[in-house]
């Protein structure tokens, strides 16, 4: 058998010196980011310790807050809905609602947003939300049931719908908030409830 020769200590020495050296050099270059990796690692486990926010709602919108521009006005599945279809372009603006000039006319809203889509096949689908005076909400109720409207109380909000052909209108009124939307060809699941639901402020 080989014998295996000793240590060489002259050579074992400066090398045990010069790894003793590399690690305190890498220690202290690592020194800074150690604050900024505790921190890290504590808000990964706060994070996953909290309550998750509920499924469904779009950022920066809370139940209490009357939505005022399009992505506030739409939950999440909606929203996903509606982005998705084939087709589907947005567009937001303060324009009238598109449905029944002469409820405009009567009530003289003021617009916080309307939000109009338009489909392939030429679907479409317009929401205005609006302020009005107590007034100005009376006179939409009154214009729209000499319109054809049907209309009935829940609480303390008034709803209006009519159906002509593929067009559905369905008008909305709490408070001083009316909301309209116009919805042809298209009809996603539980639309008119969300958005008005949201307009409201939950």
């Amino acid at each position: 058998m080989a014998r295996v020769g000793g240590r060489s200590w002259w050579i074992a020495g400066p090398a045990t010196v010069l790894c003793l050296a590399i690690v305190v050099a890498l220690g202290m270059l690592a020194a800074p980011g150690l604050p900024g990796a505790v921190s890290f690692v504590g808000d990964m486990l706060r994070a996953a310790t909290s309550v998750p926010a509920a499924a469904g709602d779009p950022p920066r919108w809370e139940a209490s807050t009357p939505a005022d521009d399009c992505r506030t006005l739409y939950s999440q599945p909606l929203w996903s809905a509606l982005v998705w279809s084939p087709d589907a372009l947005l567009s937001q603006n303060r324009s009238a609602p598109v449905s029944t000039p002469e409820a405009v006319a009567a009530a003289s809203p003021t617009v916080v947003v309307t939000c109009r889509w338009r489909g392939a096949a030429g679907r479409s689908i317009s929401t205005t939300v609006s302020t009005v005076t107590g007034a100005g909400a009376s006179a939409v109720q009154a214009t729209l049931s000499s319109q054809g409207f049907a209309c009935s109380v829940a609480g303390s909000t008034t709803h209006c719908e009519r159906t002509t052909g593929d067009v559905r209108e369905v008008h909305d009124l709490r408070g001083d908030r009316w909301v309209s939307s116009t919805l042809t060809g298209w009809a996603p699941e539980g639309y008119t409830t969300t958005v008005a639901s949201r307009a409201f402020g939950g």
